[in-house]
């Protein structure tokens, strides 16, 4: 089934879900953080359908998320690798995963913990304010129109 394509809207999350929501796209994405790089190993890891996977990939590729490079000419077979594009998907998988772990937790708790190499310790992603380096939440942040915003006509009363 063809999902209607949301890249037209003048909307950066639906602009996003475009390249990212479709269904199998964010575990492949989660996988290539992990250290998956061939579609035989993400086949075995998600067992999904070959030509699901393929699709998958391409669009990835296409959209600039993952890089394709071959790595066997006879069979041709190719690896693939997040770029910069893809890393910076990073904070939204931490994410999701840590909402999972908060609303989604299996019965053993967490499947998989996120360790801060630097300190060792299982961390938690948290938003901070670039300027101020406090904490961002929905309790002090609100959305205004951004310089990509477009403007709606106004009727002006006599």
């Amino acid at each position: 089934m063809r999902l209607t394509s949301l890249s037209d809207l003048n909307c950066s999350i639906a602009r996003t879900l475009d390249v990212v929501g479709e269904w199998w796209t964010l575990l492949i994405i989660r996988d290539a953080f992990r250290g998956t790089r061939r579609f035989d190993e993400f086949q075995e890891n998600l067992g999904m359908a070959r030509s699901v996977l393929t699709a998958r990939l391409r669009k990835l590729t296409d959209e600039g998320v993952l890089s394709r490079t071959e790595y066997s000419a006879h069979p041709p077979r190719y690896e693939y690798r997040l770029t910069e594009k893809g890393r910076a998907l990073f904070p939204v998988i931490a994410a999701l995963m840590q909402w999972g772990d908060t609303w989604a937790q299996g019965p053993g708790g967490p499947p998989t913990v996120i360790v801060h190499d630097t300190c060792g310790q299982v961390i938690a992603p948290i938003l901070t304010c670039p300027h101020c380096r406090g904490d961002v939440t929905t309790a002090n942040t609100h959305s205004e129109p951004g310089p990509g915003a477009i403007q709606k006509a106004t009727a002006k009363a006599s």
